[in-house]
């Protein structure tokens, strides 16, 4: 090596030695980005020259060049295709660039940290040779970690500014309210606001007949006489609700910015509060209420100071509105909420519930003009209108019978046989005695003993009474049904043999025409129900089919069934009965009159409400 390019070399280790220094000692953003793209500069051979743009990952258009080299001199147009290249493949790239003189290439590789896209870096380097270009972009490659290194080391002193923000934000939160009214936890929010960001004054007001209206103001619970500054903390909350906006005074005085702070300037020279900062509040689609902040003017408000009350308003102002509107009185609660009810009927909005209130209207209109049938409904069940009992003639046994409940008989049917044997052998011995007591009569006559006739004559009478007894329960052993009807009760197929009473029950028959109907109606419908009122059947075994009565007898006897006093009233069948069956239930509706829908919906309600009113007055 000769002693020139030693000379060089030893210049070029210099220059790396105070870069490096620099860029181990910088603070500044914008001196690292320059200081470590010279040490890349130094560090690839036979650069020409080189660019670094940086920006926000969110938006490609805000990338923006941040530090070439070298800082005077060099073309950096030409690295500006690759560069848009490699942000938008968002990968490694080398190209050929062709100039005048020579043929040189440019390097090109982004700035990824966990697949968000940081930036971007170009090269424009003179090489001859492909070992000299994979050198290059691996050099690149490893320089690129230093600036992923200061990104991360950003990002996490945001997250841990951002976590102790919350911590302090949910530790103020729970303090505040723990208090069960609203003053107490409007009160505790601002005086600990206050205290954990070291200002004057904090207050906090909301929205009330459209004006704003204090009601809370640190360190302070009672502030009825200061009403000068009262006054103008809520001007300026009103300045800051009307531009929909922070503000921050008097960081906003310039001329740049189009923010109006008028009344947050009288708030400052009126009552010395140097920096002022106002968060409205906004929820359920409109501004509610407001937070001011006062400080001295050595301490003004930054934008981390923004940051973290509006994160905190931003919990704390809906859950402080709604302790608000809850401590209210019950009549301003009812009042708000049928205000707003109006509104979104009457104003834009709600498609649904206005369709849904108009069609209410139309049919309470509809109804409160349409007539309808009154008709009160109740259980029905169906009962022969004749139910004559076959009982048993004498004591004896039952010798035969094919009936049983349910079946149809005709008249004079047999329904059962009795054993006749005993009845049969006491008439052979009447008859035996009857003629016994002949003869002896004849000799009585014969030997003309006229008080021997007499005595023989009477036993003659008393037996042919005794024969008569005998014949008829004989032909009373064939039990007969009295008219064609059906058996509603009895079965004596089980009982062949066995003994019966005399009087005892044995069937129990209703005719098939003849029908009467039991109606159970409720105590509260009785005094609409009147003799000779039409009405309709409808049973559980035939609902295609309807039936007609009229109301025949009404009972003044209530019946008490499970929890419910009701009356019985009959009533007779109009139509063909001739398919109905004793013990058959249903539904019946009596007709009473025509009246308007809507009363006839309502009887039920309106009665209640009357019994109710009157039980609690006096």
């Amino acid at each position: 090596m000769d002693q020139k390019s030693a000379i060089s070399v030893e210049n070029k280790k210099d220059g790396f030695s105070e870069i490096w220094s620099r860029f181990s000692k910088t603070q500044n953003r914008d001196e690292y980005f320059h200081n470590w793209l010279a040490l890349q500069s130094l560090l690839i051979p036979n650069i020409v020259s080189s660019v670094l743009v940086i920006g926000s990952p969110e938006s490609k258009k805000s990338y923006e060049p941040v530090s070439k080299w070298p800082e005077k001199g060099g073309d950096p147009k030409q690295l500006a295709d690759l560069l848009e290249r490699v942000l938008e493949k968002r990968c490694g790239l080398l190209i050929e660039l062709d100039n005048d003189s020579s043929s040189n290439f440019g390097l090109g590789y982004p700035v990824l940290v966990d697949l968000e896209l940081f930036g971007s870096v170009a090269v424009e380097i003179s090489a001859r040779t492909e070992e000299e270009l994979k050198y290059a972009m691996e050099q690149l490659q490893w320089g690129i970690s230093w600036l992923e290194l200061l990104f991360r080391r950003e990002r996490s002193r945001e997250e841990e500014a951002a976590l102790g923000r919350l911590t302090s934000a949910v530790t103020l939160l729970a303090e505040a309210f723990a208090e069960d009214r609203f003053e107490g936890s409007a009160m505790a929010f601002v005086t600990k606001l206050a205290t954990q960001l070291k200002c004057d004054r904090v207050s906090i007001g909301f929205v009330k007949k459209n004006r704003m209206r204090i009601q809370a103001l640190s360190h302070s619970s009672k502030f009825g006489e200061r009403m000068n500054l009262i006054r103008d903390i809520e001007k300026a909350m009103d300045e800051a609700v009307v531009q929909r906006r922070e503000i921050i005074f008097p960081d906003y005085q310039d001329e740049k910015s189009a923010i109006i702070i008028r009344d947050h300037d009288l708030l400052s020279k009126g009552h010395g509060s140097g920096s002022i900062l106002t968060i409205p509040l906004f929820g359920n689609d409109c501004y509610f209420g407001a937070l001011t902040l006062e400080r001295p003017h050595e301490f003004p408000f930054t934008e981390v100071d923004l940051e973290f009350c509006t994160g905190v308003i931003s919990l704390a102002g809906p859950a402080l509105e709604d302790k608000r509107k809850n401590d209210r009185h019950l009549f301003l609660k009812i009042k708000e909420s049928l205000k707003n009810q109006i509104i979104r009927l009457t104003g834009t909005g709600y498609p649904g519930r206005k369709i849904f209130v108009t069609m209410l209207i139309c049919l309470i209109v509809f109804f409160g003009y349409k007539n309808g049938d009154y008709r009160i409904s109740a259980d029905a069940v169906l009962e022969g209108e004749i139910r004559r009992i076959v009982a048993a003639p004498f004591n004896g046994f039952v010798e035969e019978s094919s009936f049983r409940a349910g079946d149809i008989v005709n008249k004079n049917t047999v329904l059962c046989v009795l054993d006749d044997r005993d009845l049969r052998l006491e008439r052979i011995s009447l008859l035996s005695e009857k003629s016994q007591l002949k003869s002896k009569h004849q000799e009585a006559l014969a030997d003309h003993n006229r008080a021997e006739v007499n005595i023989i004559n009477a036993r003659i009478k008393q037996t042919d009474a005794e024969l008569e007894l005998v014949e008829n329960q004989l032909a009373r052993t064939l039990i007969k049904a009295p008219f064609k009807g059906i058996l509603v009760s009895g079965d004596l197929s089980q009982k062949f043999g066995g003994p019966v009473q005399q009087g005892e029950m044995l069937f129990e028959i209703a005719p098939l025409d003849s029908y009467r109907i039991i109606l159970k109606i409720d105590e509260k419908r009785i005094s609409d129900i009147k003799e000779n009122q039409s009405g309709t059947l409808l049973l559980f075994s035939f609902p295609e089919k309807h039936f007609n009565f009229k109301v025949s007898k009404i009972t003044p006897i209530t019946i008490a069934e499970e929890g419910q006093n009701s009356f019985r009233v009959e009533a007779r069948i109009e139509s063909d009965s001739t398919p109905l069956r004793p013990g058959m239930e249903g539904v019946g509706k009596i007709y009473v009159d025509r009246r308007k829908l809507i009363g006839i919906w309502t009887k039920d309600l309106r009665e209640w409400f009357i019994l109710w009113t009157w039980s609690w007055l006096p």
